[in-house]
């Protein structure tokens, strides 16, 4: 099992940053990628920014150049600097980590129960 929670959410006013951070334990070994995926009301989950175990990033194109991923060794936290926060970032913002299982030929998703950042305009 992993265990994921979020901190660093809160309220900020356009233009400025904030640091989400992710703790993962448990089996964080077999972890393959964690990401940072958000929620705005009335709108479905998408994807923010993604990091592999290779050190590969991925991002929204809507937050590139804003945003950056990063985590520390063994996947023991995965960080979300978020600058030049916009209105339209308002979200609920979750963890989410990766787990490639061979026995069952499937991925295994884990989540946190996410971290709320409203960006006032």
């Amino acid at each position: 099992q992993v265990q994921l929670v979020e901190s660093g959410g809160g309220l900020v006013q356009a233009g400025g940053s904030l640091r989400l951070s992710c703790i993962a334990s448990g089996s964080i070994f077999s972890i393959d990628a964690m990401g940072w995926y958000r929620q705005a009301p009335g709108k479905q989950r998408e994807l923010v920014a993604k990091i592999t175990r290779n050190g590969s990033t991925n991002y929204a194109d809507s937050v590139k150049g804003r945003f950056t991923i990063s985590r520390d060794n063994a996947w023991g936290t995965v960080y979300l600097q978020m600058n030049s926060l916009k209105p339209e970032d308002t979200g609920r913002y979750y963890c989410n980590a990766h787990q490639w299982v061979v026995v069952i030929r499937n991925g295994l998703d884990y989540w946190g129960k996410g971290t709320l950042v409203t960006v006032s305009s």
